[in-house]
């Protein structure tokens, strides 16, 4: 059985057009070279996206899968709690479908640095990256959100309260084992709410070459003004309440 040194967990849910986009990267000769493990967790899909899933894991593109098949909806939180319980490696990344690397092996290395780095495994028990709009589909609105989110992420890192974008979180599997994963009940803001906890443990690095990109498709939808809000009161009402204001995530789709 193969020695898995990073778990790139993916949850899923009717992402038929964007997920082979992000599965791609996870090429045999990188498997091989940083010793990756690709765990999908899919939340019930009802699109192709499972089929693709399947042939994915026949190309080798995926190592393993978990189905959601509860007639509930399933959290991403409990999705990403699912894939994890698969996972075998020290070193747990979560990448949403919809997101991409800048440069895959830029984003593994980095994460292997950081990994084996001996004050690090002393000091930090998870890992944050920047997140832009990938160039094709940026316009100025994206520039100006995500610099600023940018800096924001590192600010609440530095002042000890913690957070981490959902997009791509990387977290030591004794951290992640040891505050007990992410809280199921939450719907929204359960990412921030994972890197709080974990802040309490030490210090979350900043992985500057890590970049990844996210699809703009929540943000054209909704616009800047109505995520920033959604994502502030939800955050306030974790931090207050340990829940959400949210009691479903919209799921949308392109």
């Amino acid at each position: 059985m193969p020695q898995y040194h990073i778990s790139f967990i993916i949850p899923v849910l009717d992402e038929e057009h964007l997920l082979m986009r992000l599965l791609e990267h996870f090429t045999a000769e990188r498997q091989q070279k940083y010793g990756l493990e690709i765990i999908i967790s899919d939340g019930g899909s009802t699109d192709d996206t499972l089929s693709i899933i399947e042939k994915a894991l026949e190309s080798g593109f995926v190592t393993s899968l978990t189905k959601h098949t509860g007639s509930d909806r399933q959290t991403i939180a409990e999705g990403r709690n699912a894939g994890a319980r698969l996972a075998s490696a020290p070193i747990l990344v979560f990448l949403n479908a919809d997101t991409v690397p800048h440069n895959m092996d830029d984003l593994c290395s980095s994460i292997e640095a950081w990994a084996k780095d001996a004050k690090q495994r002393q000091t930090s028990p998870a890992a944050t990256t920047p997140v832009r709009i990938m160039p094709e589909e940026r316009i100025w609105s994206d520039v100006i959100f995500h610099s600023f989110m940018n800096l924001y992420v590192q600010a609440l890192n530095v002042l000890g309260i913690g957070m981490g974008r959902g997009e791509c979180q990387i977290i030591r599997r004794e951290a992640f084992d040891a505050v007990g994963g992410y809280n199921s009940a939450i719907v929204a803001g359960e990412d921030f709410d994972l890197y709080t906890r974990l802040r309490k443990r030490g210090n979350i690095a900043w992985l500057p070459k890590a970049l990844v990109y996210e699809s703009p498709r929540r943000f054209r939808k909704y616009g800047y003004w109505a995520i920033i809000w959604r994502w502030f009161s939800n955050s306030m009402a974790v931090i207050f309440f340990n829940r959400s204001v949210a009691s479903e995530w919209e799921v949308i789709r392109e």
